[in-house]
């Protein structure tokens, strides 16, 4: 027997779900939200014209135009040098200044360590520099500087001094290779040639010539008599304490010395020459 009741509630109920209707659109909802859109989309247009329309005025004021240029820190070098250097113009924008090529340039010239470039609002430039200090000359062929880096930075030319201990013994193209053990050295030299500026009785003036030995060490050559003194690698304090203690008495003697060996532990090893022996006996 059918159940025509619940043939009815299921016919209900399929009518109801037919019948359901859509929610209409809340036009003024979505009228408010494209309002909103517009707005925010204006807005942003309006502050990026702005910006740029800002930006071009800066750069058109003559507030911002630079009319000084600061130099410090320079020593050797002229401020008219550094300013010709850096490329910076007067009356050209502040906003226009490519600080970190201006520094590249600066950089560019071998006395030049370190260069920092700095905008002073509204109208100034500075320009500070730290400058190479020259330790050594370094003979390559030709004479360079080192410094006390251990970086060899400048060609001589006439108008540079000469009163520096020469160092010898290098190879250029090594160098230029950047090899490791040369440049390695380089520090070696400079760690010697600080240890003889601290001293007293044996001193940097007492030397002419720090060689780098072909098989590894280095000696140094007296500036009297020319007698080479054999360091090696390390150390040098301790050396040249052992010198110290009898450079005194060997100091008359120089001229008839051939070498000084220090890399004997607690000894200090004095060659004669051999041609000075049989002429003296």
């Amino acid at each position: 027997m059918r159940d025509l009741k619940r043939q009815s509630t299921e016919k209900k109920v399929r009518n109801n779900r037919r019948k359901k209707q859509k929610k209409p659109l809340n036009l003024r909802y979505l009228l408010h939200r494209c309002l909103r859109v517009g707005v925010g989309v204006f807005s942003v247009a309006l502050v990026v014209a702005g910006s740029f329309f800002l930006v071009q005025i800066l750069l058109s004021s003559d507030q911002f135009r630079i009319d000084t240029i600061r130099v410090e820190g320079n020593q050797r070098l002229s401020e008219q040098t550094l300013v010709a250097l850096s490329d910076v113009q007067e009356g050209v924008s502040t906003f226009s200044l490519d600080l970190d090529l201006i520094g590249r340039k600066v950089a560019e010239n071998p006395w030049v360590r370190e260069a920092r470039i700095q905008r002073i609002f509204p109208r100034q430039v500075s320009i500070r520099i730290v400058e190479r200090e020259p330790l050594a000359i370094v003979n390559l062929g030709y004479l360079y500087y080192l410094d006390a880096n251990g970086a060899v930075f400048k060609l001589l030319d006439g108008n540079d001094s000469l009163d520096y201990p020469v160092i010898t013994g290098f190879d250029a193209a090594q160098l230029e290779l950047g090899q490791y053990k040369d440049r390695a050295q380089l520090l070696k030299v400079v760690e010697l040639i600080e240890e003889l500026e601290s001293r007293s009785q044996f001193s940097l003036h007492n030397v002419s010539e720090v060689h780098n030995e072909a098989g590894g060490g280095l000696s140094v050559y007296t500036l009297e008599g020319g007698v080479r003194i054999r360091l090696g690698n390390d150390k040098y304090h301790e050396k040249l304490d052992r010198l110290e203690r009898i450079y005194a008495l060997l100091k008359p003697k120089m001229k008839m010395l051939d070498y000084i060996d220090l890399n004997v532990d607690e000894k200090v090893i004095v060659r004669i020459e051999r041609s000075l022996k049989t002429t003296k006996s």
